[in-house]
């Protein structure tokens, strides 16, 4: 597969927050409606304190960057428009008063049948798409991207406060999300039959409704033919968003060299796994990663550095290795949205700084905005 057919595209998830507080709005029916009067489709989430945007297929990183910038800018003005702020955050930092369901009937299932955990919600994150030829295919290279999965979670990793206090973990959202039964990292598969066996199960047992809530962290998308890496915390800022979907989308190539040579996927335990995604959680991009494939612990820096060696050969057939590396050296030394949150909450204590830094961050490299 070249950088022509592996073509990529993002979804981003964002928290509406009220300017003065923090505090989670549930206003996205509003902030929507304003969209799509400016031409801006916007998908409603689960609650009705989160909207997500969708780029459309792109083979250009710079093109997706500009793309992706250019949807925070103009929600950005939607959200404030409707007296919100947009937040690119994984979870809230402040407490939140409720996080209400939106007025979808599959949603309101989902409320039914899961209670808590739907009611609980209120987590924000990023989907990058890739193309794949097949539904086969992408089972195959989903074998591939397991054991990266914990390290892409930790380099994104954007939800260390909630309810107003320091977690522990650099991505509190993984560890709420892994709640749900169907969520965190998938088998693996050894063929389609054997992924519809286990989606059927599922599916008889009640633990999802249908198959749109197969929520594994990387699994063949249903309304694309790509295969869909789900794992990230949304990013603090586009050039990390752009930089995840740059690295999954050479990802992805990688994997197809090595099933066009007949090389299987190495077969990560799933306690293994389970370590490597509890230790990227924990510290994200500050400590150390298991590395799933070989089980030795080692800094992140080093494991990245891995992971840019076994993908250099797509980075250079797609042009990005430069990208990649500023980018790259960029979020180590300034910190990913988790270290930027503790940075700011640190100094006061005061989650209004938290706010303050997100709102910054979540419109990085774009021009002001201002309600119209």
């Amino acid at each position: 597969m070249d950088a022509d057919t592996a073509t990529v595209g993002v979804e981003e998830e964002f928290l509406l927050a009220d300017p003065e507080t923090g505090a989670p709005v549930a206003k996205n029916v509003e902030v929507a409606r304003t969209a799509a009067e400016l031409g801006i489709d916007l998908q409603l989430e689960l609650t009705r304190c989160q909207v997500e945007t969708s780029t459309g297929v792109h083979n250009d990183a710079t093109e997706l960057a500009t793309e992706l910038r250019d949807l925070r800018c103009g929600i950005a003005a939607c959200a404030e428009k409707n007296g919100t702020k947009l937040l690119a955050v994984a979870i809230p930092p402040t407490v939140p008063d409720k996080f209400p369901i939106t007025d979808i009937p599959r949603y309101q299932r989902i409320a039914t049948a899961f209670g808590m955990l739907a009611q609980e919600q209120g987590l924000c994150g990023c989907h990058v798409h890739v193309a794949v030829p097949d539904r086969e295919n992408a089972l195959q290279v989903s074998n591939f991207l397991r054991p990266w999965l914990p390290l892409f979670l930790a380099l994104t990793a954007n939800s260390a406060i909630y309810r107003g206090i320091d977690t522990g973990f650099a991505s509190w959202r993984s560890i709420l999300w892994r709640r749900w039964p169907s969520a965190g990292p998938p088998p693996y598969f050894g063929s389609v039959a054997e992924y519809d066996a286990m989606v059927a199960m599922m599916l008889s047992s009640g633990s999802i409704l249908d198959k749109k809530m197969v929520y594994w962290d990387v699994r063949p998308s249903l309304s694309f033919p790509t295969v869909e890496v789900r794992v990230s915390d949304v990013p603090a800022t586009v050039e990390e968003t752009v930089l995840l979907a740059t690295l999954v989308r050479a990802t992805v190539m990688t994997a197809q060299n090595s099933l066009a040579r007949n090389i299987s996927a190495p077969p990560v335990s799933d306690e293994v796994l389970r370590a490597a995604y509890w230790k990227a959680a924990r510290t994200g991009l500050d400590g150390d990663a298991v590395d799933p494939v070989h089980g030795r612990i080692m800094p992140v820096p080093d494991l990245l550095a891995e992971l840019l060696g076994y993908v250099g050969p797509a980075l250079d057939e797609l042009g990005d290795q430069q990208l990649v590396t500023d980018s790259l050296a960029a979020v180590l030394a300034r910190g990913n949205g988790a270290m930027r949150q503790l940075n700011a909450f640190r100094a006061n204590h005061d989650v209004g700084d938290v706010v303050t830094e997100l709102a910054a961050a979540t419109l990085e490299g774009c021009p002001a905005t201002t309600a119209t």
